[in-house]
């Protein structure tokens, strides 16, 4: 069985470049270092260094167990951490991933709720914009954009949260822009700013609309995120449409219309681990989640964020 140690002291000597300045940084001497590499070449029965001049480097073989043993130590280091929250009596940690557009606007609310109610839990974030493939990666609550009765995968049950309904943000001075609805058909002849670089699932969204409105829109400008989008809106360069929770914030004078015959909406999920649904802080992030759902998409001032997640 390998020796953990050992392997932290082996990566810090990759890491460093050299026995004596892995020595240096661990607070170790050169002598006991060596002894410790003599001992994992043993362990492994690999050649993990060869000499360069009067210096040595990593074998291929050392460089393939230095990346595994990053993978190995970061779990240690999961575990470590694990344990000295248990005996300092706090109760975890609590994974939450979310897209762009979500953050700024009910994240906030959700990480207000869940530290105030429980203090000792550690709280990760994590901007996503897919669902893994693999269990070990995800996070225990997700937020998506997927179609509605999807198959979130086994361990994991999905909750609906919220329809978001797509709106058009027009520039100041657009013909449009003091009428409370817009028919997306009214927007053909435009020259818009595209959104999505990603040609995801929200995009692909808005394109089968429009078909069904009987046109195909022309892109004029393409922009990577909805900050940028916004920006060239307020520019004057082109509408654009978006899920209202990408016009969270707007610029001043840029206005938000929402778009009808038809109504491109993208339906937005909580995908929780189930091995967790029952815990308290897992609980009061969904009730606080479907709270800022449910709270709609909030002012139209100043400038928005994020971009559409594919499914």
């Amino acid at each position: 069985m390998l020796d953990v140690h050992r392997l932290r002291v082996f990566r810090s000597v990759v890491a460093s470049g050299s026995v004596q300045a892995a020595a240096a940084n661990l607070g170790y001497t050169p002598s006991a270092v060596s002894q410790h590499l003599s001992a994992l070449q043993r362990e492994t029965g690999l050649a993990l260094f060869a000499r360069a001049g009067r210096g040595m480097r990593p074998t291929a073989a050392g460089h393939a167990l230095a990346a595994e043993a990053d993978r190995v130590l970061a779990r240690v280091g999961e575990a470590e951490s694990l344990i000295a929250d248990l005996r300092a009596g706090r109760t975890g940690a609590l994974s939450i991933a979310y897209f762009a557009s979500v953050g700024a606007a009910w994240m906030p609310h959700v990480v207000r709720r869940v530290t105030a109610a429980h203090p000792g839990v550690r709280l990760d974030l994590e901007l996503r914009e897919h669902i893994p493939n693999s269990r070990e990666e995800r996070a225990d609550v997700q937020v998506v954009v997927a179609p509605t009765g999807f198959d979130p995968g086994s361990g994991f049950t999905a909750h609906h949260l919220v329809d978001d309904p797509y709106v058009a943000v027009l520039p100041a001075g657009h013909r449009f822009a003091d009428q409370q609805e817009v028919d997306l058909a009214a927007l053909a002849d435009e020259r818009w700013v595209d959104n999505d670089f990603t040609r995801g699932w929200c995009r692909a969204n808005l394109i089968e609309a429009c078909t069904a409105a009987g046109f195909n829109p022309t892109f004029g400008v393409e922009a990577h995120d909805y900050p940028t989008a916004l920006a060239f809106v307020d520019a004057g360069i082109g509408p654009t449409v978006l899920p209202a929770l990408g016009a969270v914030r707007l610029p001043d004078g840029v206005t938000r219309v929402r778009v009808v015959r038809p109504t491109p909406v993208r339906s937005i999920h909580l995908l929780v681990h189930d091995a967790v649904e029952h815990t308290p802080a897992v609980r009061t992030a969904i009730a606080a989640l479907r709270e800022a759902a449910a709270a709609g998409p909030g002012p139209t001032s100043h400038t928005g964020s994020g971009h559409c997640p594919g499914s």
